[in-house]
C-alpha cells in the first residue's frame, strides 16, 4: 500500500474508496498519516526557531494552535 506523503489521509482515503470499500487498517493508516503530518510540522516550526528564521512568539502560537486541534481531533500521540 503506497501513499504519497504530502497528499491529506482524506484525500487518500477519498482515492481509495473509489475503488474498493474502506477498512479499518486503511482508516488507521490515515490517523498515521495525520500523525506523521503533524511530526513533520512540529520538527518545520522547531527547525525555524533554531534558525532564528521567524518570530518566536509567532512560531509558539502556531504550535499551539496546532498540537490543540491535533489533540482535539486525533486524541494526541497515542
Amino acid at each position: 500500500m503506497t501513499n504519497n506523503k504530502q497528499q491529506m489521509a482524506v484525500e487518500w482515503l477519498q482515492s481509495i474508496e473509489l475503488e474498493r470499500d474502506l477498512t479499518l487498517v486503511d482508516w488507521k493508516q490515515a490517523k498515521e498519516m495525520e500523525k506523521d503530518k503533524h511530526k513533520r510540522f512540529n520538527e518545520f516550526l522547531d527547525d525555524e526557531k533554531i534558525l532564528g528564521i521567524s518570530d518566536l512568539k509567532t512560531i509558539e502560537r502556531i504550535k499551539w494552535y496546532y498540537n490543540t486541534y491535533f489533540n482535539e481531533t486525533y486524541g494526541g500521540n497515542k
